[in-house]
């Protein structure tokens, strides 16, 4: 009996039930994101924390939201306050939008950070997926500037305030500049907040440039990158996983419709989690933007913080020099770790466990050891009145963090002899400076940005 003459248990031959099969795949969006077939390693919660599903839809929900509110918006100094007060005030509904829309902006910041992170830790940059990587840590960037960029539209005291720090970070290569005695010829500071805010100081110009970065360029890229890197993790066989898990075919089950209902599932939760933070959590909205009175202390927004407290250190080293050099390194990291065999594996294994811990607690002392020396102590101005402006930019907490790091992390290369241990070491000790210059930044700065608790 041919094969076309086999019929199934339901009386559908299946040669059919295999023309219908293909017709499902290609006429149905949801497998032309992910393969017909998923291996059972891919959905385990512990190995991917489902954190970037829920990226994708975080990001839907911000295209959904964000068009509302656009509807009611009006891009001007003269009628942007106003109108976001209508939209909060006068419109039905209108706060609830608001405040999901910040609520899913601010949480795709946290969980495309920690995405990063489980990406790395599990060394899913491996085994040929260095391409996706980059991809990720452009991704990364963009989160972030879309959240920048939406910060400013209210256009009242906070947003107002916490973009002029944003633009004074993007002139920090003035520090380097006027020492050098270039500014005049080579203001590339300037350069930098020119293109951040059209000009000197934040106005029309900014809000312009601000709107259509949130809502058409930004949004846009995020979107082409997505999809890009959706189809890069299947032109790469699916998820990383340990070469030690089966590859047999037989072991894997269909994505359609086991893992749609799962996905569902996440949406619907996702939703449920943010209409009820939206009820009790409201976006804040101060007074209108007022450029003579400053607000004190006027904070970047809560994920620059970190930036903002190196900045205080020195304008150079912590606005520009650092970030640069930390973008850097992560863009690098596939190519100068190519240990195969730790792919899918978190951590690398036990010593990859220990040398974590071992780079957080070197982390917090170097960090926290230099923060208690200034609270108690002071700096080098305050030790030496007329020292030179070089020392300052040479010797501070942000470069000295930098070279303890680095020194560590070639000493971790020298002693294993595994680039892969000493990606570890670098990426840990970087990341936990990162979060506590943030922590110090939202809970210990001030007025004056004086060391406080709980400023």
């Amino acid at each position: 009996m041919t094969e076309n003459k086999i019929h199934s248990a339901e009386g559908v031959s299946s040669d059919t039930y295999r023309k219908t099969r293909v017709r499902h795949i290609t006429q149905n969006f949801f497998l032309h994101i992910h393969a017909s077939k998923v291996h059972p390693h891919s959905l385990k919660p512990t190995y991917t924390f489902g954190l970037g599903i829920v990226l994708g839809f975080l990001f839907i929900i911000m295209i959904i939201t964000g068009s509302l509110l656009m509807s009611n918006y009006t891009p001007t100094v003269d009628h942007a306050y106003n109108s976001v007060k209508d939209i909060v005030h006068v419109i039905p509904g209108g706060r609830i939008v608001r405040n999901i829309h910040r609520l899913a902006s601010h949480s795709m910041v946290i969980l495309v950070f920690l995405h990063l992170l489980r990406v790395f830790f599990t060394g899913s940059y491996l085994g040929g997926r260095k391409s996706n990587w980059i991809i990720g840590v452009v991704m990364f960037v963009i989160v972030l500037l879309m959240s920048f960029s939406g910060y400013l539209l209210p256009w009242d005291q906070l947003s107002y305030w916490a973009v002029t720090i944003g633009s004074n970070i993007a002139a920090s290569a003035r520090e380097l500049t006027d020492l050098l005695g270039i500014t005049s010829a080579f203001d590339i500071g300037g350069f930098f907040q020119r293109i951040l805010i059209g000009g000197d100081t934040v106005g029309q110009t900014a809000l312009t440039r601000f709107f259509m970065l949130h809502v058409i360029f930004l949004p846009l890229t995020l979107i082409v990158l997505t999809s890009v890197h959706f189809w890069r993790i299947r032109k790469d066989g699916g998820l990383s996983k340990p070469d030690t898990v089966s590859v047999n075919k037989s072991e894997k089950i269909y994505s359609w419709p086991i893992l749609m209902w799962v996905e569902l599932a996440i949406l619907i939760s996702i939703l449920a989690i943010l209409v009820f933070l939206a009820f009790f959590i409201d976006a804040p909205l101060l007074e209108k933007a007022n450029p003579i009175h400053p607000e004190n202390p006027a904070k970047s927004p809560w994920y620059f913080l970190g930036i903002q407290e190196l900045v205080s250190y020195s304008a150079f080293a912590g606005g520009l020099l650092v970030p640069v050099l930390f973008l850097v390194f992560l863009v690098s990291i596939p190519y100068r770790d190519r240990q195969n065999e730790y792919i899918g594996i978190w951590f690398s294994g036990k010593d990859g466990v220990r040398l974590t811990l071992y780079s957080l607690g070197l982390s917090l002392v170097t960090v926290l050891s230099q923060v208690l020396v200034m609270v108690k102590l002071g700096w080098l101005r305050d030790w030496f009145p007329g020292v030179s402006q070089w020392f300052v930019l040479l010797f501070n907490p942000a470069t000295i963090t930098v070279g303890i790091f680095v020194a560590f992390s070639i000493f971790v290369k020298r002693k294993t002899g595994s680039s892969r241990m000493s990606a570890i070491a670098l990426f840990t000790t970087s990341v936990v400076a990162l979060i506590i210059f943030t922590v110090i930044g939202i809970w210990f700065r001030g007025a004056n940005w004086e060391f406080v608790v709980g400023g």
